[in-house]
Protein backbone atom coordinates (compact mmCIF):
# COMPACT_ATOMS: atom_id res chain seq x y z
CA UNK A 1 0.00 0.00 0.00
CA UNK A 2 1.60 3.27 -1.18
CA UNK A 3 1.83 5.39 2.25
CA UNK A 4 3.77 8.70 0.59
CA UNK A 5 3.03 9.69 -3.35
CA UNK A 6 5.13 12.14 -4.86
CA UNK A 7 4.24 13.34 -8.50
CA UNK A 8 5.19 15.91 -10.54
CA UNK A 9 6.39 17.71 -8.17
CA UNK A 10 8.42 21.02 -8.92
CA UNK A 11 9.28 24.00 -6.99
CA UNK A 12 10.47 27.56 -8.66
CA UNK A 13 12.20 30.11 -6.09
CA UNK A 14 11.23 33.75 -6.97
CA UNK A 15 14.68 35.89 -7.45
CA UNK A 16 14.69 39.74 -8.47
CA UNK A 17 14.60 39.55 -11.62
CA UNK A 18 14.25 35.78 -12.82
CA UNK A 19 13.26 32.50 -11.06
CA UNK A 20 15.19 29.41 -10.54
CA UNK A 21 13.90 25.81 -11.05
CA UNK A 22 15.37 24.51 -7.74
CA UNK A 23 13.42 20.59 -8.76
CA UNK A 24 11.66 19.45 -11.47
CA UNK A 25 9.14 17.41 -11.89
CA UNK A 26 10.54 14.87 -9.32
CA UNK A 27 7.85 11.81 -9.20
CA UNK A 28 8.63 8.77 -6.31
CA UNK A 29 6.42 6.64 -3.94
CA UNK A 30 7.00 4.96 -0.72
CA UNK A 31 5.26 2.13 1.12
CA UNK A 32 4.77 2.66 5.05
CA UNK A 33 8.09 1.18 6.62
CA UNK A 34 10.08 2.23 3.22
CA UNK A 35 12.98 4.32 3.54
CA UNK A 36 14.68 6.46 0.93
CA UNK A 37 17.96 7.90 1.12
CA UNK A 38 17.84 11.41 -1.44
CA UNK A 39 21.80 11.95 -2.60
CA UNK A 40 23.79 14.72 -4.33
CA UNK A 41 25.96 17.44 -4.49
CA UNK A 42 25.15 20.48 -2.68
CA UNK A 43 22.38 22.03 -4.69
CA UNK A 44 20.87 19.66 -6.38
CA UNK A 45 17.38 20.47 -4.82
CA UNK A 46 17.48 17.22 -1.87
CA UNK A 47 16.85 20.42 1.00
CA UNK A 48 14.16 21.76 -1.34
CA UNK A 49 12.33 18.81 -1.71
CA UNK A 50 11.77 18.51 2.10
CA UNK A 51 10.79 21.58 2.80
CA UNK A 52 8.10 20.90 -0.30
CA UNK A 53 6.73 18.01 1.66
CA UNK A 54 7.10 20.02 5.05
CA UNK A 55 5.38 23.04 2.93
CA UNK A 56 7.58 25.37 4.61
CA UNK A 57 8.63 27.35 1.32
CA UNK A 58 7.10 30.71 1.93
CA UNK A 59 4.21 31.92 -1.18
CA UNK A 60 6.04 34.87 -1.53
CA UNK A 61 8.84 32.98 -1.88
CA UNK A 62 8.69 30.23 -4.13
CA UNK A 63 6.07 28.27 -5.82
CA UNK A 64 5.34 24.57 -5.14
CA UNK A 65 2.99 22.67 -7.95
CA UNK A 66 2.68 18.72 -8.59
CA UNK A 67 1.03 16.57 -5.96
CA UNK A 68 1.99 14.99 -2.60
CA UNK A 69 -0.52 12.83 -1.49
CA UNK A 70 0.36 10.77 2.23
CA UNK A 71 -2.47 8.26 2.59
CA UNK A 72 -5.75 10.36 2.02
CA UNK A 73 -4.49 13.84 2.49
CA UNK A 74 -3.41 15.50 -0.46
CA UNK A 75 -0.87 18.16 1.79
CA UNK A 76 -0.85 21.09 -0.92
CA UNK A 77 -4.46 21.80 -1.02
CA UNK A 78 -3.88 22.09 2.86
CA UNK A 79 -4.58 25.43 4.30
CA UNK A 80 -1.95 26.76 6.79
CA UNK A 81 -3.63 25.79 9.81
CA UNK A 82 -4.34 22.76 8.36
CA UNK A 83 -1.00 21.63 7.53
CA UNK A 84 0.43 23.01 11.02
CA UNK A 85 -1.76 19.97 12.40
CA UNK A 86 -0.11 17.60 9.78
CA UNK A 87 3.63 18.81 11.07
CA UNK A 88 5.49 17.07 14.01
CA UNK A 89 2.17 14.88 14.44
CA UNK A 90 1.61 12.78 10.87
CA UNK A 91 5.27 14.26 9.49
CA UNK A 92 8.53 15.27 11.38
CA UNK A 93 12.16 16.30 9.98
CA UNK A 94 15.19 16.66 11.73
CA UNK A 95 17.53 19.68 10.10
CA UNK A 96 21.03 19.92 9.89
CA UNK A 97 22.60 21.96 12.59
CA UNK A 98 19.21 21.45 14.06
CA UNK A 99 20.95 20.99 17.52
CA UNK A 100 21.80 24.83 17.25
CA UNK A 101 17.75 25.20 17.12
CA UNK A 102 16.80 24.88 20.65
CA UNK A 103 17.85 28.25 23.42
CA UNK A 104 20.57 28.17 25.47
CA UNK A 105 19.25 29.89 28.44
CA UNK A 106 16.50 27.43 28.96
CA UNK A 107 16.95 23.74 30.02
CA UNK A 108 16.48 21.47 27.48
CA UNK A 109 13.47 19.85 29.89
CA UNK A 110 11.14 23.01 29.74
CA UNK A 111 12.08 23.47 25.93
CA UNK A 112 11.05 19.91 25.32
CA UNK A 113 7.41 20.80 27.05
CA UNK A 114 6.88 23.94 25.71
CA UNK A 115 7.32 22.94 22.09
CA UNK A 116 4.78 19.48 23.27
CA UNK A 117 2.37 21.61 24.05
CA UNK A 118 2.14 23.29 20.88
CA UNK A 119 -0.31 20.11 19.96
CA UNK A 120 -1.37 18.93 23.26
CA UNK A 121 -2.11 22.07 24.67
CA UNK A 122 -4.54 20.11 28.04
CA UNK A 123 -1.77 17.52 28.97
CA UNK A 124 -1.45 17.45 32.82
CA UNK A 125 2.07 18.75 33.82
CA UNK A 126 2.89 15.19 35.70
CA UNK A 127 1.96 13.70 32.16
CA UNK A 128 3.83 15.46 29.99
CA UNK A 129 7.01 15.91 32.34
CA UNK A 130 6.74 11.63 32.18
CA UNK A 131 6.08 11.91 28.16
CA UNK A 132 9.37 13.75 27.74
CA UNK A 133 11.43 11.51 30.09
CA UNK A 134 10.23 8.89 27.53
CA UNK A 135 11.60 10.66 24.47
CA UNK A 136 15.09 10.72 25.88
CA UNK A 137 15.03 7.45 27.10
CA UNK A 138 13.91 6.39 23.76
CA UNK A 139 17.09 8.22 21.97
CA UNK A 140 19.30 6.65 24.63
CA UNK A 141 19.54 10.33 26.99
CA UNK A 142 20.07 9.64 30.64
CA UNK A 143 17.52 11.11 32.53
CA UNK A 144 19.69 14.16 34.02
CA UNK A 145 19.27 15.52 30.32
CA UNK A 146 15.90 17.14 31.73
CA UNK A 147 17.55 19.66 33.62
CA UNK A 148 20.63 20.40 31.73
CA UNK A 149 21.19 23.32 29.62
CA UNK A 150 22.08 22.47 25.76
CA UNK A 151 25.67 24.06 26.31
CA UNK A 152 26.21 21.20 28.65
CA UNK A 153 25.78 18.58 25.95
CA UNK A 154 27.93 17.15 23.39
CA UNK A 155 27.21 17.13 19.78
CA UNK A 156 26.03 13.52 19.46
CA UNK A 157 23.41 14.07 23.12
CA UNK A 158 22.10 17.46 21.12
CA UNK A 159 21.27 15.31 18.04
CA UNK A 160 19.94 13.06 19.76
CA UNK A 161 17.17 15.79 21.59
CA UNK A 162 16.70 17.13 18.04
CA UNK A 163 15.70 13.28 17.33
CA UNK A 164 13.37 13.12 20.30
CA UNK A 165 11.93 16.64 19.00
CA UNK A 166 10.99 14.69 15.66
CA UNK A 167 9.42 11.76 17.73
CA UNK A 168 7.52 14.12 20.23
CA UNK A 169 3.97 13.25 18.41
CA UNK A 170 4.94 9.48 17.18
CA UNK A 171 5.11 10.65 13.39
CA UNK A 172 4.38 8.24 10.61
CA UNK A 173 6.93 10.14 8.31
CA UNK A 174 10.35 11.25 9.38
CA UNK A 175 12.43 13.33 7.29
CA UNK A 176 16.28 13.96 7.93
CA UNK A 177 17.95 16.20 5.96
CA UNK A 178 21.65 15.82 6.78
CA UNK A 179 20.70 15.03 10.39
CA UNK A 180 24.03 13.58 11.26
CA UNK A 181 26.68 15.55 9.06
CA UNK A 182 28.24 17.48 12.23
CA UNK A 183 28.75 14.30 14.16
CA UNK A 184 31.96 11.58 13.92
CA UNK A 185 32.04 8.71 12.45
CA UNK A 186 31.19 6.56 15.93
CA UNK A 187 28.22 8.45 17.07
CA UNK A 188 26.70 8.89 13.92
CA UNK A 189 27.22 5.33 13.43
CA UNK A 190 25.14 4.74 16.96
CA UNK A 191 22.15 7.33 15.97
CA UNK A 192 21.79 5.66 12.64
CA UNK A 193 21.62 2.46 14.63
CA UNK A 194 19.48 3.54 17.31
CA UNK A 195 16.98 5.48 14.28
CA UNK A 196 16.48 2.47 12.52
CA UNK A 197 16.17 0.28 15.79
CA UNK A 198 13.41 3.00 16.63
CA UNK A 199 11.87 2.88 12.89
CA UNK A 200 10.95 -1.00 13.34
CA UNK A 201 9.46 -0.14 17.27
CA UNK A 202 7.15 2.74 16.11
CA UNK A 203 6.85 1.38 12.32
CA UNK A 204 8.05 4.75 10.92
CA UNK A 205 8.84 5.81 6.99
CA UNK A 206 12.07 7.54 6.47
CA UNK A 207 13.51 10.07 4.16
CA UNK A 208 17.05 10.09 4.82
CA UNK A 209 18.71 13.38 2.88
CA UNK A 210 22.45 12.89 2.70
CA UNK A 211 25.76 13.68 0.45
CA UNK A 212 27.33 10.62 2.16
CA UNK A 213 26.46 6.98 0.04
CA UNK A 214 27.65 5.16 2.72
CA UNK A 215 25.08 6.47 5.16
CA UNK A 216 22.51 5.49 2.49
CA UNK A 217 24.40 1.87 1.67
CA UNK A 218 24.18 1.22 5.15
CA UNK A 219 20.69 2.10 6.48
CA UNK A 220 18.21 2.94 3.65
CA UNK A 221 15.93 0.20 1.35
CA UNK A 222 15.90 2.55 -1.80
CA UNK A 223 17.95 5.71 -3.17
CA UNK A 224 17.16 8.42 -5.59
CA UNK A 225 20.15 10.20 -6.84
CA UNK A 226 19.10 14.32 -7.50
CA UNK A 227 21.04 16.53 -9.83
CA UNK A 228 20.23 19.80 -10.69
CA UNK A 229 16.38 19.63 -9.44
CA UNK A 230 15.92 16.67 -11.14
CA UNK A 231 15.91 12.48 -10.04
CA UNK A 232 18.33 10.99 -12.54
CA UNK A 233 18.61 7.64 -11.31
CA UNK A 234 16.28 5.64 -8.35
CA UNK A 235 15.77 2.28 -7.35
CA UNK A 236 16.79 -0.22 -4.53
CA UNK A 237 20.41 0.67 -2.61
CA UNK A 238 21.70 -2.96 -3.78
CA UNK A 239 20.58 -2.38 -7.80
CA UNK A 240 21.85 1.50 -7.87
CA UNK A 241 24.34 1.80 -5.55
CA UNK A 242 26.37 -1.43 -6.43
CA UNK A 243 25.58 -1.28 -9.88
CA UNK A 244 25.12 2.27 -11.24
CA UNK A 245 23.61 3.05 -15.12
CA UNK A 246 23.52 6.98 -15.24
CA UNK A 247 27.33 8.73 -15.68
CA UNK A 248 26.37 11.34 -12.69
CA UNK A 249 25.51 8.47 -10.51
CA UNK A 250 28.76 6.51 -11.53
CA UNK A 251 30.57 9.94 -11.00
CA UNK A 252 29.30 10.41 -7.48
CA UNK A 253 30.50 6.89 -6.40
CA UNK A 254 33.73 7.33 -7.95
CA UNK A 255 34.43 10.73 -6.00
CA UNK A 256 33.91 9.21 -2.51
CA UNK A 257 35.77 5.61 -1.27
CA UNK A 258 34.46 2.55 -2.44
CA UNK A 259 31.41 1.27 -0.72
CA UNK A 260 33.55 -2.31 -1.40
CA UNK A 261 36.54 -1.69 0.67
CA UNK A 262 38.64 -2.23 -2.12
CA UNK A 263 41.66 0.88 -3.39
CA UNK A 264 41.02 2.97 -6.06
CA UNK A 265 41.55 6.28 -7.30
CA UNK A 266 39.12 8.91 -5.76
CA UNK A 267 38.31 11.65 -8.84
CA UNK A 268 36.27 14.67 -8.75
CA UNK A 269 33.65 15.39 -11.04
CA UNK A 270 34.45 18.52 -13.47
CA UNK A 271 32.88 21.14 -13.85
CA UNK A 272 29.98 22.73 -11.63
CA UNK A 273 26.09 22.41 -11.38
CA UNK A 274 24.67 24.43 -14.33
CA UNK A 275 22.59 27.64 -13.61
CA UNK A 276 18.92 26.44 -12.65
CA UNK A 277 17.68 29.66 -13.51
CA UNK A 278 18.05 29.62 -17.31
CA UNK A 279 16.98 27.03 -19.21
CA UNK A 280 18.05 23.81 -20.22
CA UNK A 281 17.17 22.28 -23.41
CA UNK A 282 19.16 18.91 -23.32
CA UNK A 283 20.25 16.60 -20.63
CA UNK A 284 20.71 18.44 -17.25
CA UNK A 285 24.39 16.67 -17.01
CA UNK A 286 25.35 16.79 -20.33
CA UNK A 287 27.56 19.47 -19.98
CA UNK A 288 30.24 17.79 -17.45
CA UNK A 289 29.20 13.85 -18.71
CA UNK A 290 32.34 12.27 -20.34
CA UNK A 291 29.81 10.63 -22.69
CA UNK A 292 27.86 13.84 -24.15
CA UNK A 293 27.37 13.75 -27.74
CA UNK A 294 25.10 16.14 -29.49
CA UNK A 295 21.46 14.42 -28.74
CA UNK A 296 22.35 14.88 -25.48
CA UNK A 297 22.45 18.60 -25.38
CA UNK A 298 19.50 18.86 -27.69
CA UNK A 299 16.92 17.02 -26.06
CA UNK A 300 16.04 15.75 -22.53
CA UNK A 301 15.96 12.32 -22.07
CA UNK A 302 12.54 10.56 -20.98
CA UNK A 303 12.68 8.39 -17.58
CA UNK A 304 13.49 5.28 -18.63
CA UNK A 305 11.57 2.34 -16.11
CA UNK A 306 13.32 -0.73 -15.62
CA UNK A 307 12.96 -3.95 -14.03
CA UNK A 308 12.56 -3.81 -9.63
CA UNK A 309 11.09 -0.37 -9.64
CA UNK A 310 14.30 0.93 -10.91
CA UNK A 311 14.31 4.35 -13.36
CA UNK A 312 17.02 6.02 -15.14
CA UNK A 313 16.90 9.62 -17.22
CA UNK A 314 19.61 8.85 -19.89
CA UNK A 315 19.76 8.49 -23.80
CA UNK A 316 21.96 5.90 -23.96
CA UNK A 317 20.52 3.19 -21.22
CA UNK A 318 18.31 0.48 -22.87
CA UNK A 319 17.20 -2.31 -21.78
CA UNK A 320 18.96 -2.30 -18.46
CA UNK A 321 22.38 -1.40 -19.65
CA UNK A 322 24.37 1.55 -20.58
CA UNK A 323 25.18 1.39 -24.39
CA UNK A 324 27.31 4.45 -25.83
CA UNK A 325 28.15 2.84 -29.05
CA UNK A 326 25.16 1.06 -31.15
CA UNK A 327 25.22 -2.31 -30.55
CA UNK A 328 28.06 -2.46 -27.87
CA UNK A 329 27.74 -2.17 -24.12
CA UNK A 330 29.47 0.25 -21.69
CA UNK A 331 30.27 -0.03 -18.40
CA UNK A 332 30.51 3.59 -17.42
Amino acid sequence: MVFLNVKKLNVEYYTKNNSVHAVQDISFQLDQRDTIGIVGESGSGKSTLAMAILQLIPKNTGKVTGKIEMKSKRLLDLTPSEIREVRWVDIAAVFQKSMNALSPVHRVGNQLSDIYRLHEKNIPHKMLKQRIFQLLDMVNLPSHVYKAYPHELSGGMMQRVSIALGLMHNPKLLILDEATTALDVVTQTQILKELMELEEKMGLTRIMITHDLSIVASSCKKVAVMYSGQIVESGFVKDVLYNPLHPYTKSLIKSVPSLKGENRKITAIKGSIPDLSKPIEGCVFAARCPYAKEVCFQSAPENSELENNRAVKCHFVKGGEFVWEEGKQTIV
